[in-house]
């Protein structure tokens, strides 16, 4: 079992506690979250691809990462006092300081779910502030929260922002009172004053505190590929909020590893929920925390690059994180919400020049490096979320047990794969 606080992590108890949880400002030698676990690379999980220095989305320069976690109460679901298992995100591409836009591009695999501002995106290819990340009912809130973030920085609100935030959502109603709406307009704002660069916290925070991954504890994970492209180095981060999956689904760096593991499952008053090795249902859903077949499997993906690609680009880009999910053994359900947004920090002032200019731009021809890296970076990103995640019990007592480390490295063992870098 993971302990459960490490490192800088705030230990959130029984009364409401508002819970900050911001980067370092520097890169940790043995690749650690900001809680001090060794994270899947270091278990010895064999991916593909070289990471950036600290395998994260923040490999890509002036990219900040903000997470605000709100945790309180247990016991019985009442609605409007929790138990509170939630929170927020925020990316932002250029960095607080940082007003110019990038260009961008978004893609929905399967369209169960919400990112506003999309758009916007489609039509002028770029992208304005910060991207945030939170529960289902809290879109609204959060949306509002960064108009106001941009109002408030003295004059540059609107023109800054152009009043359309892109807000993204998963549901995390099986272990958060969801319908309580627990997450404010100050928690979202200081997500984003919080945002750094540096290591990422990752598993039960941010908007990732009650999410659920392959019916293992899932929330926030990142991870990043650095690859050559005619002679230059570029950089390509993911960074997921992961609420999807069934467990017998599960593979890792191609092995099997949810049928391997198919206990301990998600538990309500020692009753295993969820399904079984085959698919099939071997629990009912409980009131505010249901876990049945196919509901609200879904995904959140931000992919960065320091490359210079136009948005048409950026969308092959955000069109491969589906083969990343896909190694991972994803099928993208029925009622998944699975949408993923990339951005370029290349190319400064050229997303909003009021008159022509001139661009760097990478032909097509010489871009299978960088849908490589964001099939590999996505994959590893998941896998990061499961590790860091910790066990969590929520709303109506519902138990998500986390991925055991041990387990995992066992099983890797068995198949002669721990530490093995080929496939």
């Amino acid at each position: 079992m993971k302990p459960s606080s490490k490192g800088g992590r705030a230990v959130c108890g029984a009364s409401f506690v508002l819970c900050t949880l911001l980067g370092a400002t520097q890169a940790l030698a043995s690749q650690e979250t900001s809680r001090g676990q060794l994270r899947a690379r270091e278990l010895g999980v064999p991916f593909d691809g070289m990471p950036g220095p600290l395998n994260a989305i923040t490999d890509v320069p002036g990219v900040e990462v903000g997470h605000v976690t709100l945790v309180s109460g247990s016991g019985k679901l009442v609605i409007g006092e929790g138990p509170v298992r939630t929170g927020v995100s925020a990316v932002l591409p250029r960095g607080r300081a940082d007003p110019d836009p990038v260009f961008a591009a978004w893609f929905a695999l399967n369209g169960n779910g919400e990112m506003t501002g999309t758009i916007r995106v489609e039509d002028y290819g770029m992208l304005k502030g910060p991207i945030m990340l939170t529960n289902t009912l809290s879109v609204g809130i959060v949306h509002h929260a960064v108009i106001r973030w941009g109002i408030e920085k003295g004059g540059e609100g609107l023109p800054f922002l152009a009043g359309i935030p892109m807000v993204a959502e998963t549901y995390d109603g099986r272990l958060n009172d969801i319908a309580g709406q627990h997450v404010t307009e100050a928690d979202a704002i200081r997500a984003i004053e919080g945002a750094r660069g540096g290591p990422v916290a990752e598993g039960n925070v941010g908007g990732g505190t009650g999410m659920i991954c392959y019916e293992f504890k899932g929330g926030i994970g990142t991870s990043s590929r650095v690859v050559e492209v005619d002679g230059e180095r570029y950089t390509v981060g993911a960074l997921v909020q992961c609420n999807y999956g069934y467990r017998h689904q599960l593979r890792i760096a191609g092995v099997p590893v949810g049928r391997e593991i198919p206990e301990p499952m998600p538990q309500h008053d020692g009753r295993e929920l969820g399904t079984g090795p085959s698919g099939s249902e071997t629990g009912s859903s409980v009131q505010g925390s249901a876990l049945s077949p196919d509901f609200d499997r879904s995904i959140i993906v931000v992919i960065g690059t320091d490359a210079a690609l136009l948005p048409n680009q950026l969308e092959l880009l955000a069109r491969r994180v589906s083969l990343g999910l896909a190694r991972l053994g994803a099928i993208s359900t029925n009622t998944s919400g699975d949408i993923f947004v990339a951005f370029s920090t290349a190319n400064r002032e050229a997303a909003r020049a009021a008159k022509r200019t001139e661009l760097t731009v990478l032909p097509k021809s010489l871009l299978n490096p960088l849908f490589t890296a964001t099939v590999e970076a996505t994959e590893e990103a998941v896998v990061n979320a499961l590790i860091a995640a910790e066990t969590m019990t929520g709303a109506d007592g519902l138990m998500v047990p986390e991925l055991d480390e041990e387990r995992l490295r066992s099983i890797f063992r068995s198949h002669g794969r721990l530490g093995d870098k080929t496939r």
